[in-house]
Parts: structure tokens; sequence; C-alpha cells
């Protein structure tokens, strides 16, 4: 905790933390209502991420809260799980912290297990494609926000779902039943009176969940745009756009002021001021976040298993933004983050906001430049962020509450044009043809199918297609094969000629592993049928994995079988450990016929030939 409150840089700290505060808060708020939580949850994110992540962390100037990527990623655990409640997003609440909770934990683990450092081997075409895909995603489904038109409310589009969900309400029944073992095949009376109780409001309710997640996501949004464009709020359209032109028009102005909380400001007072009919944002509750206890009361084990492997990529996907962004704090304050002390910083961070039912967050760099580049030079400006942020929800709630939903969606327009890795996009034509389809692949499924196997799927074929480029590379600069103009080493200049025709001797250079064993397999078909001994140098292979190990047990033993001698000359450590673990040293190679160098062997030829 050394320079915790080092209040030698206070004055600058205080300026930098309430100016990345107030940056923060329409952001905040945008996140939340993206999420499908709520304003409040982007807030409450915002303050405990910022103020926890600041005093754990390993980054002084780091500012943290709800970011694009974290946010994308939470919508697909919230929707997911609300779906399997019947769209009652209270009752799902318990279940969703509890995976916002497990990620943060996760955090903690990775930073405690010393894994920050290898975050930086995660490929640039997954990240690339990635957070394209998050702009892309968040751009498309703002779309139907900032027109005003909400799948949901309209009444002939929910209707088109009335026979599907009498069907999915059948089907729950006939479920439940089963589980409760009352279900008679020769007597359907109680599934029967059950059906007849189910209102037309159970129907509706149903028909509204199944039409919100057909117009759910990036799919859903361009399937459902052609009749939102029939349907069009102007009032709430103009909104957008006024918010839109205000956050790019001001910044060619003054960078000083964040055009965000201008153009949430102006616009929202225009709408107020004129007593606009517009649709607000979801009321933002009074008075001091309280803990949810349920996430340990309701807690069923069932529940969260699905999500096990996206709480997991948050984890990452946070541990991964925050390093990212503590990278660029070190190159303006020239000054070296600590990764792992940061992740558990994170992890702290995000874990406490999920027991006050916050949406995780992780480093956001905008926020962290403005901080540094307004004073702030401890991790107080973080703490003071987070607190400036809770003054803000304790004092103006209520009118925070009033703030136009189409303002919000345009703050969130901005933010997926700004999230886009265009520097990747304008690098298509001239990266390496791998990199282009990893990235594409990711971006491609992470918009419109799953971010999280996106990324996965990302990962694999990065790693796959690594392990055949260093394969091709090793094998290129490796000796496996028998050149036929090979030369000979410096020792092997006086070798007898009388011996050439009864000795064969064969070089390895470089490892020998998975990507350079069909080379070496080739060894015995080069083989002159007059050598009656190999010499096998091994004075330049570093390394044997353990399919070049079985690929040298298969020729040693062929060899053998054709009654010829081998010998193995300058094994080095790492080799000889290996082939001794399987035996192959002493029993297809006596340790009499291992040599440390060649001329020890060629005494032994000539003794045994």
């Amino acid at each position: 905790m050394k320079n915790l409150f080092d209040f030698k840089h206070f004055k600058g700290d205080l300026f930098g933390g309430i100016t990345a505060g107030i940056v923060a808060l329409p952001l905040a708020l945008a996140f939340g209502v993206s999420s499908g939580l709520g304003p409040e949850a982007g807030l409450y994110g915002a303050i405990f991420v910022s103020f926890f992540a600041a005093l754990f962390g390993g980054t002084n100037t780091q500012i943290s809260g709800p970011t694009a990527p974290m946010t994308a990623v939470s919508m697909v655990v919230i929707a997911g799980i609300v779906a399997t409640f019947d769209g009652d997003v209270s009752k799902a609440l318990p279940a969703i912290l509890t995976v916002f909770l497990l990620a943060g934990l996760m955090q903690v683990g990775l930073g405690l297990l010393g894994l920050g450092k290898y975050i930086k081997y995660i490929p640039y075409p997954v990240v690339s494609g990635f957070m394209t895909a998050i702009g892309v995603i968040i751009l498309v489904t703002q779309i139907l926000p900032s027109i005003g038109y909400y799948p949901k409310e309209d009444v002939d589009f929910v209707s088109e779902f009335k026979p599907q969900a009498k069907e999915v309400i059948l089907k729950d029944i006939l479920n439940k039943e089963v589980g409760e073992g009352i279900l008679v095949v020769d007597d359907f009376t109680e599934t029967i009176n059950k059906d007849k109780i189910t209102t037309p409001d159970d129907v509706l309710s149903k028909s509204k969940t199944l039409a919100g997640s057909e117009a759910s996501g990036v799919l859903g949004t361009l399937k459902i745009l052609p009749r939102a464009l029939q349907h069009i709020n102007w009032l709430e359209l103009l909104l957008a756009l006024g918010t839109i032109i205000i956050i790019f028009g001001f910044k060619r102005i003054t960078t000083k002021v964040p055009s965000t909380l201008v153009a949430l400001l102006v616009m929202s007072g225009i709408a107020v001021g004129f007593g606009l009919d517009y649709r607000p944002i979801q009321e933002i509750p009074g008075g001091l976040p309280i803990p949810n206890f349920e996430i340990f009361s309701s807690f069923q084990l069932n529940s969260i298993t699905p999500y096990v492997f996206t709480a997991f990529t948050l984890a990452l996907l946070g541990a991964i933004d925050s390093l990212l962004t503590s990278v660029v704090a070190d190159n303006m304050t020239k000054t070296k983050h600590k990764p792992n002390k940061e992740l558990i910083g994170q992890g702290i961070g995000n874990s406490i906001a999920a027991l006050f039912g916050g949406i995780p967050g992780a480093g956001a760099t905008i926020r962290t430049v403005v901080n540094i580049n307004s004073g702030g030079k401890t991790r107080l400006s973080g703490m003071t962020a987070g607190v400036l942020l809770l003054i803000i929800l304790l004092a103006l709630g209520p009118v925070a509450s009033q703030i136009p939903a189409a303002v919000l969606a345009g703050i969130l327009i901005t933010v997926g044009i700004g999230v886009m890795d265009y520097k990747g996009l304008k690098a298509i034509p001239y990266m390496p043809r791998p990199e282009v389809i990893i990235m594409l692949v990711v971006l491609v499924l992470s918009s419109v199918w799953n971010l999280v196997y996106a990324v996965g799927i990302g990962l694999v074929i990065a790693s796959l297609m690594f392990m055949k480029k260093m394969g091709d590379l090793t094998a290129e600069h490796s000796v496996v094969k028998k050149l036929k103009k090979e030369k000979s080493w410096p020792d092997e200049i006086d070798f007898p000629e009388s011996l050439k025709e009864s000795v064969f001797i064969k070089h390895i250079k470089g490892p020998l592993f998975f990507g350079s064993t069909s080379d070496f397999q080739q060894l015995a078909k080069q083989i002159p049928d007059t050598a009656s001994t190999i010499i096998i140098r091994l004075d330049k292979m570093q390394y044997i994995d353990q399919s070049g190990l079985y690929a040298m047990e298969d020729i040693l033993v062929e060899l053998i079988k054709e009654n010829k001698k081998v010998a193995l000359v300058g094994i080095l450590n790492q080799p000889k450990y290996m082939l001794e673990r399987i035996d192959i040293i002493p029993d297809l190679i006596p340790k009499d016929q291992l040599f440390e160098s060649f001329n020890d062997c060629l005494l032994w030829i000539k003794k045994n030939n």
C-alpha cells in the first residue's frame, strides 16, 4: 500500500478523480441501461470497481468502471439467464450477480497465480476482431432505442408470439408435473385444469418475453429493423441524433470538457425544459446501495453452471482490458504497473460491485487518460472518482432518472463507433492471410453468434496457426532431413575413407518436435544398405518433445531389427532425460554407445568394425 495516502499530490488527485468521475457518469448510466439491469447497475459498477480497483490495484493512475467490452459480454450473461426465468429480471438477478461475483473471484485467482504477465500473449487478431465486434454489437443494438422502437411494446408484433407462448406455457406445466411425479399418461385432468388457470396476462407476459428474445442481438435487430423503421418515434430519433452530433462536434471546439457530459446535459435539458413527451430511463433508486444477499440465500448451482466459462471469459477480458490500459498509463506517467496486483484489485472491485448489484468493469483507457491529464498521480484519484459517483447517486438520483433513454442510446452509438479497431481493419490488405482469417472469424462469430465461443474459437485457431508457423520455421532452420550435399562438421573432416561405406552419419540441428517428426521418420530410407553403424549427432538438438521421442523410438527399433548398431553423440541434458524416461537408454541404446565427442565415437567404431 505504498503511496496510498501520499497527500503530496492531493490537489492533482482530487481534480483528476473528479474529472474522471464526471466523464464516467454518462457512460456508467448508458452501460447500465444497455446491460438490461438498469442505470443504477452501471452506477454501482462504476462506484465500487473504481474505488476498490484503485485501492487494491497495481496501477496508481488507473480509473476503472464499466467498459464497452465488459458490458457486451455481460449482456450475453444477463439475456441468457433472464430468459430462463421467463423474462423476470428480479428473479434472475441473484443468478446474474453470482456469475459476476464468480468472474471477480476468478480475476483475483489469476492475480494470485501470477498469470498477469501472460495476458500479453493473447493474439492481436483475436483482440482486434473482438473489439470491432463489440463496436458492431453496440452500434446495431442501439438502433431500436435510438428511434424509439421497443419490440415488447409493439402490440401487433407481440401478438404474433401468442400461439408459441401458449405452447411454451403448456410445455412448462408438463415438465413441472414430470418433475413432481404427478403426470399420469391416462389422466391429463390436472394438466388440463392448470392450463385453464393460465390467464391472458400469463400468455401476454410470455409473448413479450419471446418477442424481446426474437428481436435481441445483432441478428434479431436486423430482422426486426424493417418493421421498426415503420414505427419511428421522430422525437426520440432527434434526441439521439442531437446527442451524437454534440459528442462529435463539441470535440472540435475543445477536449477539456467531456463532450459526452455536454451532450447529456444539453439534450436532457432540452427534453425536460420544453416538457417534451419523451421516454425517460428507468428510475434510479435513492439511498445507499444495499448488498444483495440473495446471491447466497438463493444460490443454485445449476443456474450458473452453464455460465462458468462465460464468467472466465469476463475475468479474462477484464484482465486484458485493464492491463492494456495500465500500459497506456505507464507510457504517460513513465511508471511501471504491477500486473498481478492489478488483477487482484480488479477482481476485488468486480466482486464487491456484484454484491451490490453492479455490472462488472475494467480499467477504462479514456477515463485513465483524463485522470492523468487532469493531474492524477496516485490511487487516491481512482478512489475519488468512485466517491464522487456515490455522491451523485445519493444527491442527484431522482434528477438522473429524468434522462431520456434516446440520449443514452446516442451516447452508446458513439461508444460503439469509437471502440472498433480501425487500425486492425485498415491493415487487412497488408496482414498475413492467417491473421486476417482469425480476425474475421472472431468478428463475424462474435457479432452474429456468441461472444464467448467466438473468442474461444479464435484462440484455438490462432494457437493452431501459431504452432504450424513455428513448426515450419523451426523445421526450416533445423537440419532433420539428409541433404544431398550436407557438409561435414569440423570434427568429421578427417573421417577415414575406409569407413564411409559402412558408417552413416546423421546430423540433427534444432529441436525434434511434432513439427519435424515427419522428416525425421524418413531417416531409415536415407541409410544405404552398406551401412552397418549409424551415428546420430545430437550436439545441436536442444529439445525433444513427446512426438519426437516416439518418432526416435520407432526409428531405433527399426534399425536394431536390421542388426545395425546405433551410436548417439553429444546428447544434451533434456533429450537425454527424456530418452531415459521411456528406457530408450539403456534398452535400445546401451550407455557404452553414448559419446560426448565424435572422436570418442570414432575410436569405438574402429574397435568394433
